[in-house]
């Protein structure tokens, strides 16, 4: 039969997997890091996935297609494990119970995470996730928690964060999906925390496009560099 159904762009998908987090039958996952779908009995042809896509390799087509079977989508979902395609790790967690903290091997401190979402990397939190709604944002430079202890109780806590690197990342599509994420979540403030080398400067640059192409006037942006000895160099407001 003649139906809608759902086509991936595979020159335009980066693997970030929300789409297959957005679509509650189940019917995409990442295969070689790319969207695939997983059965064409699983797509229902509305498109829910298509909002979640940060880079547009989504659309709704009309072709030839077996008809949508909800009796195998069900059967589907309740084995479906792991979650997102095979990976646990993009599984979204939010809330969570935190861990027994770890102690200093040199003071013997207990040092708790003020982590409470999961995943971390730009790549692949979901555009909607819930960790996201009315809560601070912090898109936080790879290397910043390694350089810096201080990164965990000042600017994790309490906060939502995206991790990034504008040098070694595939970034193309990372523009478009902090917009969207600030567009559409109540974020009142979104903080770059990035390092003082040149090169991380680019996240820096990001946020301010994403910003502006989220539409947002009332959004805060701020941006806090921190050295190559640890030290918070300076935070500031950006125009």
């Amino acid at each position: 039969m003649k139906r809608k159904i759902i086509e991936i762009d595979e020159g335009k998908c980066n693997g970030c997997g929300a789409c297959v987090t957005g679509c509650a039958e189940g019917a995409l996952a990442i295969v070689n890091g790319k969207a695939k779908l997983v059965s064409e009995v699983f797509c229902d042809g509305l498109g829910a996935c298509i909002g979640e896509c940060p880079t547009g390799a989504l659309k709704i087509i009309e072709r030839e297609a077996p008809e949508f079977d909800e009796a195998a989508v069900q059967k589907h979902v309740q084995k479906k494990t792991p979650p997102a395609g095979g990976c646990p790790g993009l599984q979204v967690r939010f809330g969570q119970q935190k861990a027994k903290p770890a102690a200093s091997a040199v003071s013997g401190q207990v040092i708790p995470s003020e982590l409470n979402q999961w995943p971390t990397q730009l790549h692949l939190v979901p555009v909607e996730a819930p960790f996201f709604k009315n809560r601070e944002l912090v898109v936080l430079s790879t290397c910043s928690p390694s350089a810096s202890p201080d990164v965990n109780w000042r600017f994790i806590r309490g906060r939502a964060i995206a991790i990034a690197c504008p040098k070694l990342d595939r970034t193309e599509g990372y523009v478009e999906k902090l917009a969207a994420i600030l567009a559409s979540n109540g974020i009142p403030k979104v903080i770059v925390v990035r390092m003082e080398v040149p090169c991380c400067g680019g996240l820096t640059m990001m946020v301010r496009e994403a910003a502006r192409r989220s539409g947002r006037s009332d959004l805060v942006v701020e941006e806090a560099v921190i050295g190559l000895d640890g030290e918070l160099r300076e935070i500031k407001r950006l125009d």
